[in-house]
């Protein structure tokens, strides 16, 4: 049974602009699930941004992405269909100054691949986000860490945030790519659980959320114990447990 965790910092925007924020990455796998657990897990959870991997794509795709933005108080930012399954969801906090979805170069016989990205505003901190789905094949796995960095990047921005699904345990080289350039959340503050699949039974940590220089890490981990997020609802929202991170992101000079 879980035990309460300790407390994590709400969202706010403090006197000096900076922005404490809350960002959940979550695999859905499509909505094939519980959707009523997964939107009580994600509510409760109370994100201003929300790094989703395996959204639904094909049909109606838009719609159900929409409706489950909604249930959480949230709306649709970008991805979805149109970046082959990463998609970002935001809370009316964040006013946005652009997105952007990429589709990464498709290995023939393997699953599209894409990144959904956007530049939001939070209080006075002007923030890059970014939510993909990594290749089960290691090689092309490397590969697509490189063109996530390479993307965030050029999203010119001083602070931003990039998770998703890795489909690698740290240790990996393509985890340990991304940690060349950016700082692993659980790593820097962990808080909550560490293994996020597979739900029922987790025994590994394939799921991250990065952030670059200069944010400041609160607390990053899978929400079990937190207030409102019910063990049951975990086990039957999706295949994959959620990470939670807070973050205090400077104000933009």
């Amino acid at each position: 049974m879980a035990t309460s965790l300790p407390a994590l910092p709400n969202s706010r925007t403090e006197p000096d602009g900076s922005a404490v924020i809350r960002v959940l990455s979550y695999n859905i796998r499509s909505l094939r699930d519980d959707t009523d657990a997964l939107a009580r897990v994600i509510k409760a959870c109370a994100p201003d941004l929300v790094l989703l991997q395996e959204a639904p794509r094909f049909f109606r795709w838009r719609k159900k992405i929409t409706r489950l933005a909604a249930a959480g108080d949230l709306v649709l930012l970008s991805g979805g269909g149109t970046a082959a399954g990463p998609a970002l969801l935001c809370s009316l906090r964040a006013t946005v100054e652009r997105t952007e979805d990429v589709l990464l170069p498709l290995t023939p016989g393997r699953h599209r691949r894409g990144i959904a990205a956007a530049v939001v505003r939070i209080g006075g901190a002007r923030i890059g986000v970014l939510s993909s789905h990594l290749s089960l094949d290691a090689d092309e796995r490397h590969e697509q860490a490189g063109l996530l960095l390479d993307h965030l990047a050029a999203l010119g921005v001083k602070h931003a945030v990039a998770g998703g699904d890795l489909n690698e345990r740290p240790g990996g080289r393509t985890f340990r790519r991304l940690g060349e350039g950016l700082r692993d959340c659980w790593t820097a503050a962990p808080w909550g659980g560490e293994y996020t699949f597979p739900a029922t039974a987790p025994d590994r940590r394939i799921d991250a959320v990065f952030v670059t220089e200069g944010i400041e890490v609160l607390g990053c981990g899978v929400p079990s114990g937190l207030a409102g997020v019910a063990e049951d609802d975990l086990r039957a929202a999706t295949d994959h447990l959620p990470v939670l991170t807070a973050l205090r992101v400077p104000a933009t000079a």
